[in-house]
């Protein structure tokens, strides 16, 4: 059949067509059909593929995560180990409780060894700030400007920890009047921490 008799053919009488032109038309509309099925098998295949990707981005996302966590976790890990060992260098500067007037006789003799004159030494009452203790000591020396200096020096030299603070320097009669507080730090002993958390929660229940 050439194109002209294919023009010819009436669609509201298909069972007047010639039996090529019915062949032809059965044909089209099997391959249709089966195009028309694959089209939407397709489909369903192809929202299960975009679905696996978007899976598959979120599964790989979720990866990253825990391996930056797990990474971060080791830096973690090694930061507070770092940081337990600094403490514990520190912990060692801080004397405890029966050590306490050994340090204060350090500070006292830190002094009298620069041939300084004490004209006050009066430790004050401890303030308790978490685990430790602060123990400011009221001091008044007298004497050059070197051996003030040098008296200071010793004091960050001491293999326990002891800071001036307020200090204060006045000339008087040739010689020169340091006034500070001296302050020093001592760890809580067990008996001390136990009260302390004691009193903690009894002030807790009181609220």
């Amino acid at each position: 059949m050439n194109l002209d008799e294919f023009k010819n053919l009436n669609p509201n009488k298909p069972g007047e067509w010639p039996w090529k032109a019915k062949l032809l038309a059965f044909a089209a509309m099997f391959v249709g059909v089966l195009v028309l099925g694959a089209l939407l098998d397709w489909q369903g295949q192809w929202e299960s593929l975009t679905a696996a990707k978007g899976e598959e981005e979120r599964l790989k996302e979720t990866f990253l995560n825990k391996k930056s966590q797990a990474i971060n976790l080791d830096l973690m890990k090694k930061q507070l180990l770092e940081t337990q060992e600094s403490f514990g260098a520190l912990l060692k500067q801080l004397p405890n409780k029966s050590e306490m007037d050994a340090l204060l006789t350090d500070v006292n003799q830190a002094g009298l060894g620069r041939g300084l004159q004490f004209d006050l030494f009066r430790p004050g009452a401890e303030v308790i700030n978490g685990s430790f203790a602060e123990q400011p000591i009221a001091i008044k020396v007298t004497g050059n400007y070197d051996d003030l200096g040098n008296f200071s020096s010793d004091i960050s030299m001491l293999p326990r920890i002891v800071t001036l603070n307020e200090i204060s320097i006045k000339p008087a009669g040739g010689i020169l009047v340091m006034e500070a507080i001296a302050k020093t730090f001592r760890y809580l002993d067990e008996e001390e921490l136990a009260a302390q958390r004691a009193a903690t929660r009894a002030a807790g229940a009181k609220k």
